[in-house]
């Protein structure tokens, strides 16, 4: 099933430097914060053309959540829109102008979450420069590379992880806002045109589909497990500790509607866990509790922490738990020899199709994918068998085309 290899992904091109964006071509649009606003630009919209250019702006690393604070938009005959989500929380107002026009969004996974949450999902067709720059094989597929190496501009990034909630917003910011989508509407262009000439385009289409289509993540379970630094910890009585203090600082958090490493550091949290102090003097002899904001929630640290301590045996959280798919691949030669095997012989031919057609391995074949189908794999493991494997766990068409063959191989052995 696996076809011939295509063309190379085009070169950045070379000759002058790149010119550099520093302000919108129509100037700085007004910031749509209020519901007649709304009504204008949304009728504005309606009356456009083609694809809209779509970005949001998030407070990450500031807020608990990540809601977006600013939406950008723009489309040919309307321009640039910057609209206040804060102010207008309910957006759906532009949704239903729009209508089933294209969407253009740089990474789009990221930001389609926030924007459902104020209304704003694609009616129709989604192109996301950012994956269909992996797919083109670009080593580099941030905005402000692909930008450069296709259209020959570059983008200023200095406000890129700035509060977005800060009110009011500050003008350069929402220059750097407006930027960001100024040229997204030409690169989808330059970059299907790209993708085109690699015979690579109906591939990109499908991914862009499957992140469309994608459902809502379901809601983690043990989400304290991601507490970073969780490896040093020893013992289910710490574990116990680090999810109390997960759970105390969690809820301190989202009161304050505060990034929870800000309440806290996950560091914070594993040097408690492991030292598990009984007074606020010994929890403020660890560095990270020495700081006044800590000291005056001691008590709330300490708490967690006797909470962990009281637990009985039967309530301690397990070192790792169950997972519904393979053990990690570091136990496969134990545990079974013959599918480290087959992962072996995988791995390999996943990584040669994916050298031959230029597209990142991980985009070719997700890892846990190929994981689960070689710790059990159909039976025969013929094409067809490993096709319709590969499908039934989500696999695209192109993906399924391209490794089909060399999987069903690699797992007969």
């Amino acid at each position: 099933m696996s076809s011939a290899p295509v063309e190379e992904p085009s070169q950045a091109p070379e000759g002058p430097e790149p010119v550099l964006l520093s302000a919108p071509r129509d100037g700085l649009p007004p910031l749509t914060d209020t519901p007649e606003a709304l009504a204008r630009n949304a009728a504005a919209l309606a009356a456009g053309t083609g694809p809209v250019a779509v970005d949001a702006e998030r407070a990450s690393g500031y807020r608990y959540g990540q809601d977006a604070y600013l939406v950008q938009l723009r489309r040919a005959g309307v321009g640039t829109l910057l609209v206040d989500p804060v102010a207008l929380p309910d957006l759906s107002a532009l949704r239903e102008a729009l209508g089933d026009a294209e969407w253009v969004l740089h990474a789009a996974s990221q930001d389609l979450p926030c924007l459902a949450a104020v209304g704003l999902a694609p009616g129709g067709k989604l192109f996301d420069t950012e994956l269909g720059a992996r797919v083109a094989g670009y080593e580099r597929v941030g905005l402000a590379a692909v930008v450069e190496r296709l259209l020959g501009m570059t983008l200023a990034k200095e406000h890129s992880a700035v509060d977005w909630s800060t009110r009011p917003l500050p003008e350069p910011w929402l220059v750097y806002a407006a930027l960001d989508v100024e040229v997204l509407l030409e690169l989808r262009d330059a970059l299907a045109a790209d993708l085109a000439r690699q015979g690579k385009l109906e591939w990109a289409r499908q991914e862009f589909a499957a992140v469309r289509n994608a459902p809502a993540p379901a809601p983690r379970t043990d989400p304290w497990r991601r507490v970073s630094g969780l490896h040093a910890v020893r013992g289910r009585r710490a574990l116990a500790a680090v999810r109390e203090l997960w759970l105390a600082r969690d809820e301190l958090a989202r009161r304050r509607d505060v990034a929870p490493g800000r309440v806290l550091p996950d560091r914070a949290v594993v040097a408690a866990a492991q030292a598990m102090p009984t007074t606020p003097g010994a929890l403020a002899a660890l560095p990270v509790f020495s700081g006044p904001a800590n000291r005056r929630q001691a008590d709330r640290w300490l708490s967690a922490l006797d909470r962990a301590r009281a637990l009985p045996e039967s309530q301690l959280p397990a070192p790792a738990p169950p997972g519904d798919g393979p053990p990690p691949p570091r136990a496969w030669k134990d545990k079974d020899p013959a599918a480290a095997e087959r992962l072996a012989r995988a791995r390999a031919a996943v990584a040669a199709v994916a050298e031959a057609h230029a597209v990142p391995v991980e985009n070719l074949l997700s890892p846990d994918l190929l994981r689960r189908l070689c710790w059990s794999p159909p039976s025969p493991a013929g094409p067809r068998e490993v096709s319709d494997a590969l499908a039934a766990a989500g696999a695209r068409p192109w993906q399924r085309e391209l490794v089909g063959d060399a999987l069903a191989d690699a797992l007969s052995g």
